[in-house]
């Protein structure tokens, strides 16, 4: 009984949220994120554990400072979540700006390679400006909740505007046609989605389970492969969706290999904006055989 109200007190919450103007949302996520930091618990340990393993380099003053900001970006994300599942078109177009080193309404197969930042997917400004822009529709891989109230309503936001969310869990031959039309296909391969279609690959000098998806999807359909990253501008008044030029030479030979390259471009990224990573993750949670886990 309990747990079905709680759900629905949580939507109703972040429907106003959605009302208030866009720098008071973005002031009461900063101060979710304020709490969060100093808040005991096992997400603030793997944080902090994927911090010092990724930048062995920083003492613990930096470690704890990094983590403090990662956590303040991410509660402003996730206040600004009140926008992308409620806010219109004019407010997501006003806090989201799309820059494309390619021509997005060619209908050309094509791979957007997504990477986990604190903020704003970028997949939802390009589904709701397709209409607009005369872009196709943006599909994408979604893994399920273990929260099913909350596993359909994400489906239900991310779609609002005419997205297609594809269950990853043998769905290989709907994203292969997706892709063969010309949607626009969003993958995020920087997780640990377990050891099956993975393979370990550097990461930060780690070597980290990552799935194989791109390399050979790209190469059973022919599609182009772009890098996508949302990061917020640098005076903090919303994002910027960036999508570039296609990747030379790939698919290569072999999918791992193509998988690392994936990974080095990840961490190029990354460590311009550390504090905007989804550190939140158990990225190195499946280690290699023997291995212990870091957490």
């Amino acid at each position: 009984m309990l747990k079905p109200i709680s759900n629905y007190a949580g939507l109703g919450f972040l429907k106003l949220v959605s009302l208030l103007p866009y720098k008071a949302i973005v002031a009461f996520g900063h101060g979710l994120g304020y709490i969060a930091a100093r808040a005991p618990g096992e997400r603030n340990r793997v944080v902090k554990t994927n911090l010092r393993l990724c930048f062995p380099e920083f003492d613990s003053v930096e470690i704890d400072r990094l983590s403090r900001q990662h956590w303040r970006l991410l509660g402003r994300s996730i206040a600004e979540k009140s926008i992308i599942w409620h806010g219109s078109i004019k407010k997501l177009s006003k806090m989201i700006e799309v820059k494309s080193a390619v021509d997005l309404s060619s209908k050309k197969p094509r791979i957007l390679v997504n990477m986990h930042f604190t903020g704003i997917e970028g997949s939802i400004i390009l589904s709701a400006l397709a209409k607009e822009k005369n872009w196709p529709r943006t599909s994408g891989f979604f893994q399920r909740m273990k929260n099913p109230f909350f596993n359909q309503k994400i489906i239900d936001w991310r779609n609002r505007f005419g997205g297609n969310s594809i269950d990853r869990q043998g769905n290989s031959i709907e994203i292969i046609r997706e892709i063969r039309k010309g949607s626009f296909i969003i993958i995020a391969p920087d997780i640990d989605l377990g050891l099956k279609d993975s393979e370990f690959v550097p990461f930060f000098g780690i070597q980290t389970n990552t799935i194989t998806a791109v390399s050979r999807l790209a190469k059973i359909t022919g599609a182009e492969v772009c890098m996508m990253t949302t990061t917020l501008k640098k005076d903090g008044s919303g994002y910027l969706c960036e999508i570039s030029k296609p990747l030379e030479n790939f698919p290569g030979s072999d999918p791992k290999s193509d998988t690392a390259r994936l990974n080095q471009c990840f961490e190029n990224e990354i460590r311009l904006r550390p504090a905007e990573y989804y550190w939140v993750h158990k990225r190195f949670k499946n280690r290699p055989q023997g291995e212990a886990s870091p957490y």
